[in-house]
């Protein structure tokens, strides 16, 4: 391991560090569901999308009408007296571009409008608002859709870039602290983590990434009513605990990634929000506690100092390593006599 940048699945900005590569039909994949392809692609594409989608439509019906007008004649320009045109005053192929605009965006009709004497041009005009409605709807629901998405709120919380190790009331614990940046609080919110590590069944099946579940709690319980201050939540390293074996000798050899996801509901919206983190074994500190981050003011406030979040002191315990080294000469005593 020493030398050597140990991959991450997740970034520590909560985004996913995974290439797809050689899947067949991958475009007729993404076709297949194509409003989560609309809503989940980027602004740029998306505007382009917009931009595309009404002038593909203003000049493809702007070309279905210059053709039935060259059909009807009317480009003619000696025109008997009697000649009706299936669209006035459309003699070119900008002229008939203007009067689908028009059409579309309904600001016609004035100096071009649609006679009564042609059927097809008739036609023509009922199906291209009925298309180009529904394609406008399509677009305009994926622009709110994508607008509504929590997504930049989860960017608003704010995780530790270091997760630390030592003990709290009696146990050792895993500690993380997380914060709100926004004054409105997240309602419900819940830590949950997965360790990813490579593993070896009994079968002797090698799993890359063989994924177990960590718990996160407050002091009090495993959900959180609101988060408005930053809070540390505790995963107690005990039996039950899939880093049980962790060690302050053995954590720098240690291959894993522990991801870390919050689950919270916004207070305004009443949806959900997810935001996650990773930390692998170099962004462990064995023995140490984060320093506080919030004062009391003269006016009665709270005051969060944001410059103190990932500020970290070793604890005032300082016999924490001595006693996790002697505890594991026990256990390997005990094992040694039976």
């Amino acid at each position: 391991m020493n030398g050597e940048v140990q991959r991450r699945v997740v970034s520590k900005d909560g985004h996913n560090n995974i290439r797809i590569d050689n899947v067949d039909g991958m475009v007729k994949l993404y076709l297949h569901d194509i409003w989560t392809t609309v809503v989940d692609i980027k602004w740029r594409y998306k505007l382009i999308l917009f931009v595309s989608t009404f002038l593909t439509t203003w000049f493809f019906f702007g070309v279905v009408f210059y053709f039935i007008a060259m059909a009807n004649n009317d480009l003619d320009i000696e025109q008997a007296s009697n000649h009706t045109p299936c669209v006035m005053n459309v003699a070119t192929l900008t002229g008939a571009y203007l009067f689908s605009l028009e059409t579309q965006t309904t600001i016609g009709y004035g100096f071009r409008h649609i006679s009564e004497e042609c059927p097809l041009a008739i036609l023509t005009l009922v199906l291209q608002l009925v298309l180009t409605s529904l394609a406008e709807i399509f677009v305009t629901g994926a622009f709110l859709a994508k607008l509504a998405r929590p997504k930049k709120r989860a960017e608003t919380v704010k995780f530790s870039q270091l997760a630390l190790v030592s003990k709290h009331k009696g146990r050792l614990c895993l500690m993380v602290r997380v914060a709100n940046m926004r004054r409105r609080p997240l309602l419900q919110c819940q830590l949950s983590g997965k360790l990813l590590f490579p593993y070896v069944t009994e079968e002797g099946e090698k799993i890359q990434l063989h994924q177990e579940s960590v718990d996160f709690q407050l002091d009090s319980s495993e959900q959180c009513p609101f988060l408005v201050l930053p809070l540390i939540f505790y995963h107690v390293l005990d039996e039950k605990s899939p880093l049980a074996s962790l060690t302050a000798e053995n954590l720098k050899g240690r291959n894993f990634e522990l991801v870390v996801t919050l689950n919270a509901t916004l207070e305004s919206t009443a949806s959900t929000c997810h935001s996650r983190t990773s930390y692998i074994p170099q962004e462990f500190r064995w023995g140490y506690e984060f320093k506080p981050l919030i004062f009391g003011t003269q006016s009665g406030k709270y005051v969060t100092d944001f410059n103190y979040f990932d500020e970290i002191q070793i604890r005032s315990d300082s016999s924490l390593l001595q006693e996790s080294t002697n505890e594991k000469l026990l256990l390997e005593e005990e094992y040694s006599k039976e």
